[in-house]
């Protein structure tokens, strides 16, 4: 019997191991191999180009042409984050989940749903030979890294090339807008929005709800000399980014002999400045809240499956497949096959036995970085204007400011022409050609606010029609309802509106001050969750009437000594971070408290812990308290803990400038980085160098000449070359 079992135990063994082997024959399917160094590096000897890091770290490239910037560019940031320039390039190409795993599949699937190569490579021809030297410079200058570090470079990524650089940018611009949010809210199987209703008919169809103030933002603000003390205008940069990641700040200056000369910040896989300033002029970017997302609600053929209706005769989906390579372990990568349609109206998501189409601002639009390298060379109001006139961005407000004491508020968008009598909010019925809009609003009809009366401009992710102090504000009635454009208003809003009154000179300091102001309005959707919080009848539970009386106590203010800051703000969290950020029942509310009274016991000890002790800036072996905190104007956003459950700063002010100019046109710029240049590199000095400044709220001085850059140097070097000098 022993013998028995024995030999059914060894078949057991054997045909697992036949197993095993079976599928791991079939799983083995690693990436491509890498081409040789000297391959990678050839041409990057014909780049003319010098980096000078400073003090700080942060690279000022000088080259001869705009190409040969972009490729010191590209070298410089490689040295300091390679790591996700590699992942944005993986991630555009549709390739991220071979290397990350199934929780990248999504992102693979959508590249090929928004069908960024297709469009690329049949319009490529058409993108301007400047741009295409730019971005192949870009990609040399990666390339040129990849072979020197070619165990650090992904297997099969490289080569790097200029359409990688184009196709990232007609990748991400749409998700600034909240493209992603849509198409994730698609694929949900319990959606469930009605389809509107012709314009004849009265009834009114139910709306999806928008989050409001709990969405992440940026502040920007411009101040004319006539406004000011000290008769200088100033343009204030605060976007409010992820401090880590394929889309926080990196810090660069880029000058070219061909008229490029400017400061700013810009994202991994980027060969300009996306916001900043040059000697002339700047913009801040903050992002706007417009509907320019539209969903059809298709009706299919029940004898085929691949038809839809559309103006009485159904038509064929164009029909396609994508293979992904998902990473299982090692080498060991899963096929998957999945299905990508597409309809008249754009790309189409099959959910069970519905199907929505979706058109969107930016669809079929190769021309971003284009646009960004003409604001990079504008000199002036005219020619940035000029530049903005491409309408090729399908988002982002500009806040502008210049030498010649002109400043400006762009509401910047790709508008479809829209019918203006339908409600574009709702799905729309996919069955009616009409309503596939096939071009956006001239530019001229984009929002716009030139050197309003007040001499201030502002934006804090708010409303377009609350962008000035003055009396002359842009005006509802002036735009049509179907442009989509928001009505709600920031707690960053409603303060910049309670700290200014139109005609009050405003100093320098009193910029900074209300730039890092830490204080909640009583108008903002925070403090109105809060009333009612204050409102419920929880003479039940004694420990939830302390929590009650605590908020009352509260000043509103998030400073790190204040010990009544921490318990609003994480019911305010429970709240805004649930499933249905709206719900503001009384169940809601109670939970929302009761574990917010748990969760501060939990890791503090007790619920009124200092500010200052929950809401920390991390980095490395920095760790301090920081003032701020969502949706102030020092905005700081914890969406990530510690092991131990204590919540740290990982969005919101990150790189910032304030930039001046005076009556006798001198310039000065301050800027501010939260944790340094060495975006990876743990064991350099600039990983963490400015982060004590950031939490005590200091600036540097921007170093706008080559001389003075030269004196403070820490290294002097031409990629490429032999030349390279250690001060």
């Amino acid at each position: 019997m022993k013998r028995k079992s024995r030999s059914i135990i060894k078949i057991v063994l054997s045909l697992s191991l036949i197993l095993v082997l079976g599928a791991g024959y079939y799983l083995y399917d690693p990436n491509d191999s890498n081409p040789s160094a000297s391959s990678l590096a050839k041409g990057s000897e014909s780049f003319d180009v010098e980096i000078i890091r400073d003090q700080w770290g942060v690279p000022h490239v000088f080259g001869q042409t705009d190409a040969d910037v972009a490729f010191g560019l590209a070298y410089a940031h490689a040295e300091d984050d390679f790591q996700t320039i590699q992942e944005t390039v993986a991630a555009t190409r549709g390739v991220l989940a071979s290397y990350r795993g199934k929780a990248s599949a999504p992102i693979d699937y959508i590249v090929r749903l928004m069908g960024i190569w297709e469009m690329l490579e049949k319009n490529y021809g058409n993108i301007p030979d400047d741009v295409k030297n730019l971005v192949d410079g870009y990609a040399a200058g990666i390339n040129l890294y990849a072979s020197q570090n070619p165990n650090s470079t992904w297997q099969g990524l490289a080569p790097f090339t200029g359409k990688d650089i184009i196709a990232g940018f007609m990748f991400k611009t749409p998700f600034f807008y909240g493209f992603d949010k849509h198409l994730q809210d698609l694929f949900n199987e319990d959606r469930d929005v009605e389809v509107a209703l012709a314009p004849n008919r009265t009834t009114k169809a139910w709306q999806l709800q928008r989050q409001g103030t709990n969405d992440l933002g940026s502040n920007a603000i411009a101040v004319r000399a006539s406004r000011s003390t000290d008769a200088t205008t100033r343009l204030l940069i605060n976007s409010h980014q992820p401090m880590t990641g394929p889309v926080a700040w990196y810090e660069a200056r880029l000058v070219s002999e061909q008229g490029l000369d400017i400061y700013g910040g810009l994202f991994p896989g980027t060969p300009v400045i996306l916001h900043g300033f040059n000697r002339s002029l700047g913009w801040a970017n903050t992002v706007n809240h417009i509907d320019l997302v539209d969903t059809y609600r298709l009706e299919l053929n029940p004898n085929q499956p691949n038809q839809y209706l559309l103006d009485g005769q159904w038509r064929d989906f164009e029909v396609s497949h994508a293979l992904f390579k998902v990473k299982l372990w090692g080498p060991f990568m899963w096929s998957v096959k999945r299905e990508v349609l597409r309809s008249a109206h754009g790309p189409v998501i099959r959910n069970g036995d519905k199907a929505i189409a979706v058109r969107y601002a930016g669809m079929n639009e190769l021309r971003q970085l284009e646009q960004y390298y003409r604001l990079n060379k504008a000199q002036s109001w005219s020619e940035f204007y000029s530049a903005m006139e491409m309408n090729a961005l399908p988002s982002i407000n500009y806040i502008y400011a210049d030498k010649d004491d002109t400043i400006a508020f762009v509401h910047n968008a790709q508008y479809p022409a829209r019918n203006d009598a339908w409600d574009w909010k709702n799905d729309l019925p996919g069955n009616d050609s009409s309503l596939i809009w096939k071009e956006y609003l001239p530019f001229e009809r984009v929002p716009l606010l030139l050197n309003p009366q007040s001499g201030l401009i502002f934006n804090a992710n708010n409303t377009p029609f609350v962008s000035t102090d003055g009396e002359d504000n842009l005006v509802e009635v002036d735009f049509p309802q179907s442009m989509g454009l928001a009505k709600d208003n920031t707690n960053r809003a409603y303060r910049l509106m309670e700290m200014n009154d139109g005609v009050t000179k405003i100093s320098k300091q009193t910029l900074l001050q209300q730039k890092f102001d830490i204080e909640y309005s009583k108008q903002s959707e925070y403090y109105k969750i809060l009333e009612k919080v204050l409102a419920q009848d929880w003479s039940d539970d004694r420990s939830l009437v302390e929590v009650q009386n605590r908020i009352k106590a509260w000043d509103r203010k998030a400073n790190i000594d204040n010990r009544y800051t921490a318990l609003p703000i994480q019911i305010l969290r429970n709240i805004l971070r649930a499933q249905d950020p709206e719900d503001h029942s009384p169940e809601t509310l109670r939970e929302a408290a009761q574990h917010a009274v748990e969760k501060l016991t939990e890791v503090y000890g007790r619920v009124d812990p200092k500010w200052g002790e929950t809401n920390r800036l991390i980095r490395g072996d920095f760790d301090k308290p920081v003032n701020g905190g969502p949706d102030l104007l020092r905005a700081i956003y914890s969406m990530e803990e510690t092991e131990d459950g204590r919540p740290y700063a990982t969005h919101g002010d990150t790189w910032m400038a304030l930039v001046e100019w005076s009556a006798n046109g001198e310039q000065r710029a301050d800027v501010l980085h939260q944790f340094g240049s060495a975006t990876l590199a743990q064991s350099s000095r600039h990983y963490s160098d400015q982060a004590n400044l950031f939490v005590e709220e200091k600036w540097r001085t921007a170093i706008l000449s080559k001389e003075e850059v030269l004196k403070s140097a820490s290294r002097v070097y031409s990629p490429g070359s032999a030349s390279s000098s250690q001060p």
